[in-house]
């Protein structure tokens, strides 16, 4: 990742386009943006200036409404790692920073902070249960700098990074973590996320409270608090009922559940129902209360399906799956084959949940029924019916590189198909050069939309100027007297291009011999690039190819015949 300098990028990459007080869309790099919406809301809180606030609340409705992923990510776009246009949502290309996500809990408490409402909560834990876990490993020795929602497999945490700011970041927030669960106004406690462990909170008259929360969330929706006063005295509790516990899962039209939960949310004191209704997202607990109280919530854990606003295209006819406040991912070693963009959940399939506790340090999984599609040898779509797993989408990458997707196909339209097992599929793909990309994409069976097409593509950016090499090592030897190679080429936009020249070797041996071409090995972008050849019987085909001067190069697809 790179951070581009404001001087090669107009003003709206660092928010400078306009006095902040006159902004009202999140525009430019996210987590620039992030840091100076959380000073806003500080300015707004300590000035009272109500020109800060109304700028704090059009730009915060700008991101909620338009730009948010549904695991609480922002930053649509890796140029610029910025926001997007108005509902552009792409789910593969998701840039979503590590760091915005952290940006985002920090401006998000701090308007909750401004105004007490737990519409910014319900962001905050959004982000922090989805987006922003999923940027450090399991194991906490590797993480991601972006945080896509789809894979064919060309991601994985990284154990450090030339901009190294993710690392840093997440740590220092985790370690922060227990300062967001409570806050306090004057007599007044504010219960705003749900976690076993006790806490201490000092009231505005000076008297100690010590609240204890014993609970298996986020895996069941049970917790009890106890209230523990230093001594008997009058103070409000105010128990935040979660969004999706309450049939929205984001503030706003950007996201909506498909159905209702079966079961409400309900709290009790000393075991006796409260019936007030839960007020800006809080239920209101004002009473005196003495050592020995106890409230009990209960907080639907029903397995939820999300649909998008109809503006948002990646997600057309496609379905997210929501447990509690974990969003989930179908992810490759727990589904058939190692593949999961090939499936369609039908509306109608049936979905359960089950704790596993020796999975990726113990989850609970959804688990139903999908329909696979894949390619049979004359291009047509044959499906199979087979057992469909998803895991919360933090956990994702902790078992290597494969195929993930959080917004699953609920019709055939729009799945992808497993292609055909070519030669080129099942062939082995290395490449020269300290490459940071998989080249795996090289031979994936998928088509690109172009020659820019950011979806799946190798490159041996930032590297320039050089000779490079791909080898393509078949299963066995085999006759071949063609190959089509379709190149990368992000002009416009980033610093790889076609190659100046290129050619194709086949092995013999142990040496590498040039085929015979029957014509020209071409460059064009946009599309393949076929080449014919006097057939050789091999065991592998090398391109050897020489980028432009000052430029890098890269390769969509290869495919043999």
């Amino acid at each position: 990742p790179d951070a581009p300098s404001t001087s090669n990028h107009p003003a709206t990459y660092n928010q400078s386009q306009a006095p902040v007080i006159d902004q009202t869309e999140a525009v430019g790099h996210a987590v620039r943006a992030t840091y100076m919406y959380s000073g806003m809301a500080d300015v707004a809180a300590l000035t009272g200036d109500a020109a800060y606030l109304a700028a704090s609340d059009a730009i915060w409705d700008s991101v909620v409404g338009k730009k948010l992923y549904i695991t609480g990510g922002i930053g649509a776009s890796g140029h610029g790692e910025a926001f997007g246009k108005d509902y552009e949502l792409p789910n593969m290309t998701a840039y979503n920073e590590t760091c915005a996500s952290v940006g985002n809990d920090f401006w998000n408490h701090r308007m909750f902070l401004l105004t007490g409402d737990a519409k910014y909560v319900d962001v905050m834990e959004r982000t922090l249960f989805n987006g922003l876990i999923s940027g450090v490993s399991l194991d906490g020795q590797s993480f991601f700098y972006p945080n896509p929602l789809e894979s064919r497999g060309q991601h994985a945490r990284q154990a450090w990074f030339g901009v190294a700011c993710c690392p840093g970041n997440i740590t220092r927030f985790l370690a922060s973590l227990p300062g967001y669960v409570y806050a306090r106004q004057g007599q007044t406690i504010f219960v705003n996320l749900y976690a076993e462990g006790a806490g201490d909170v000092t009231l505005g008259n000076g008297a100690k409270v010590t609240l204890t929360q014993t609970s298996r969330f986020p895996w069941e929706g049970a917790v009890r608090i106890a209230v523990a006063p230093a001594q008997r005295g009058a103070f409000t509790m105010k128990i935040r009922i979660p969004g999706w516990a309450r049939n929205e899962p984001v503030p706003g039209d950007l996201y909506r559940f498909v159905d209702k939960a079966a079961t409400p949310a309900t709290v009790k004191v000393n075991g006796q129902a409260i019936a007030a209704a839960p007020v800006n997202g809080y239920v209101t607990i004002a009473r005196t209360w003495q050592a020995g109280d106890t409230i009990d919530i209960a907080l639907p854990m029903d397995i939820r399906r999300i649909v998008s606003h109809d503006q948002v295209t990646a997600n057309t006819n496609r379905v997210a799956i929501q447990r509690g406040p974990f969003v989930y991912a179908a992810e490759w070693p727990d589904n058939a084959d190692g593949h999961v963009r090939n499936l369609v959940l039908p509306d109608t399939a049936a979905l359960k949940s089950e704790f596993r506790p020796a999975l990726l340090n113990g989850v609970t999984v959804v688990t139903g029924t999908a329909t696979a599609l894949a390619f049979d040898p004359q291009g047509r779509v044959t499906r199979k019916t087979q057992p469909f797993t998803a895991i919360p989408y933090y956990a994702w990458a902790n078992r290597g590189r494969g195929e993930m997707m959080v917004w699953i196909p609920r019709t055939e339209a729009v799945a992808s198909p497993t292609p055909f097992p070519t030669l080129a599929v099942l062939s082995k793909v290395t490449v020269s050069g300290q490459a940071r990309r998989s080249p795996n994409m090289i031979n994936d069976g998928e088509d690109p939309r172009n020659s820019a097409d950011s979806a799946a593509y190798f490159d041996w950016w930032p590297l320039k100027s050089s000779s490079e090499t791909v080898d393509m090592t078949f299963p066995k030897a085999t006759s071949v007297s063609e190959v089509q190679v379709y190149w990368f080429d992000d002009t416009g936009r980033g610093e790889v291009r076609v190659p100046e020249t290129w050619r194709l070797l086949y092995k013999d041996g142990e040496t590498w011999k040039p085929v015979e071409a029957a014509g020209l090995f071409g460059r064009e972008r946009n599309q393949y690039n076929a080449v014919s050849f006097k057939a050789v019987t091999t065991t592998a085909l090398r391109i050897e190819l020489k980028m432009q001067q000052n430029w890098s190069a890269g390769i969509q697809e290869w495919k043999v015949r």
